[in-house]
């Protein structure tokens, strides 16, 4: 298979960290929306919406959006629960991360981290994702209080989503700390086997 993405994209990054706990081979295609690749007649073929990250499967078929992504690679794994009710929650998460998550604290990371996104780095603009952000991470530290992992007691790609922009919202300008039960399972989802970092070396 092949993933296309962004090294430094937390949504590039889920996929990519599924892929190493699960052992599955494939190959990365860098491919940024910073340098106008995505936008290209030849990747708006494989993906009308110019976005990735995007997985290739053996047999040319293509596959966009990263939790689609998750939950494709995970089927059949100890990364997705096969029990109706479990399988619901774990898509729960999923639609959290991308609605009530992402939108806040990797939105304020990206204003933060990349410099032709400063002019949209308002005051007004950083206090709504601070606001939103903090919000989030005070819906995951209740559940993370009553369990080990987001979905239970095992880890789940619902996990591994949520860990892709949580890890380092510190850079984001959340203070983690006030968090303990986020920053224990941070920790749990790091010692998890087959673990790799977003950034390489």
């Amino acid at each position: 298979m092949k993933l296309y993405g962004m090294t430094d994209s937390g949504n590039c990054y889920k996929p990519r960290l599924a892929m190493a706990k699960l052992g599955i081979p494939y190959e990365h295609v860098e491919t940024s929306s910073r340098d106008g690749t995505t936008r290209k007649p030849d990747y708006l073929a494989k993906n009308a919406n110019g976005k990735v990250p995007l997985l290739e499967l053996d047999d040319g078929r293509f596959i966009a959006e990263s939790n689609a992504i998750l939950l494709y690679l995970a089927e059949g794994t100890r990364l997705l629960p096969e029990e109706r009710y479990e399988r619901a929650v774990v898509c729960q998460w999923l639609f959290f991360e991308q609605y009530s998550h992402e939108p806040y604290v990797a939105v304020r990371r990206a204003l933060l981290k990349y410099p032709e996104r400063a002019k949209l780095a308002t005051p007004e603009r950083l206090a709504e994702t601070l606001e939103g952000g903090n919000r989030a991470l005070g819906v995951m530290e209740q559940q993370l209080e009553r369990s080990p992992f987001l979905a239970g007691a095992a880890m789940s790609v619902a996990d591994i989503s949520l860990y892709a922009y949580t890890h380092d919202a510190g850079e984001a300008g959340f203070d983690l700390t006030a968090f303990p039960a986020v920053s224990g399972w941070l920790k749990r989802v790091e010692n998890d086997p087959g673990h790799v970092p977003m950034m390489p070396g």
